[in-house]
């Protein structure tokens, strides 16, 4: 178990693959844990080193309490990228992690290459939907929003199948003062005129069947970066590293080869 501890919070990371190796970093999105992209990893090219972590209150690093801030959240990655002396990543973010990337993207572009902002937005959601969201989950605990979460998640095809149990206990076992945390920096941040500005490659992903940021909302988020690409995954949902894995990393390991981000390494699958 590998963790970097700084003043005021302790992260759970994962760092696989060779250390001299293009280097991918993974932001999972509100109650994953870095198991969001284990589906992913088999179908990418060998020699990339893989570092994925849990964001504050979510998997094995530690809750603090609620609200936490967007410019927190980003800090906890942009320090852990410099706990391992990191450079020139690809950073590759779903959902809140999509925020956490664009954020970083602006304020540390000498470590951010390039950017895949998958499943995500410049600002998701509205301050009274996630304060009724927060009010539910000091209610009846996260298991009182795991059924509808699911639905948002996942297309109708894929809840039908057995591996919907397995993500929803995933979202049941993350904290609520971090979960309720990260609804707070979500509902306090507005990218849209920083994202704007940025200048690096970047490549836009959005599931047909996303109930969290429908497939409109992540083109219009696409369209503030000059030159993004965007790409529609069709029948996939919120999650599409889940639903559609093989497709998914197609998409990245394309989007990596564009960037200059591979050094002709075979697929590992």
């Amino acid at each position: 178990m590998k963790i970097a501890k700084f003043d005021d919070v302790s992260l759970h990371y994962r760092d696989d693959g060779p250390k001299e190796g293009p280097v991918v970093v993974f932001a999972n999105s509100l109650g994953t844990d870095l198991r969001l992209w284990d589906p992913v990893l088999p179908y990418l090219p060998s020699g990339l080193r893989l570092i994925r972590y849990d964001k504050r209150g979510h998997g094995l690093s530690p809750a603090l309490p609620p609200p936490y801030r967007m410019g927190a959240l980003v800090r906890d990655v942009e320090r852990l990228l410099d706990f391992l002396d990191l450079r020139d990543v690809v950073i590759v973010g779903c959902s809140i992690g999509g925020l956490i990337a664009q954020g970083l993207a602006v304020k540390r572009l000498d470590q951010v290459r390039a950017m895949v902002l998958t499943n995500t937005a410049a600002k998701i959601g509205t301050h009274e939907m996630w304060n009724d969201r927060m009010a539910q989950v000091k209610a009846d605990g996260i298991e009182g929003i795991a059924e509808v979460t699911m639905e948002r998640w996942f297309s109708k095809r894929f809840r039908a199948t057995d591996e919907l149990k397995l993500w929803k206990a995933m979202l049941v076992r993350q904290t609520v003062p971090g979960y309720l945390g990260c609804c707070a920096a979500i509902a306090g941040t507005d990218f849209y005129t920083t994202t704007a500005s940025l200048k690096l490659p970047t490549l836009v992903i959005a599931g047909s069947e996303d109930g969290a940021t429908p497939p409109d909302l992540v083109r219009e988020t696409a369209a503030l970066v000059a030159g993004a690409r965007f790409e529609l995954m069709r029948g996939a949902g919120h999650l599409p590293m889940a639903e559609a894995p093989e497709a998914f990393a197609a998409l990245l390991t394309g989007f990596l080869g564009e960037v200059g981000h591979l050094h002709g390494q075979a697929p590992m699958k």
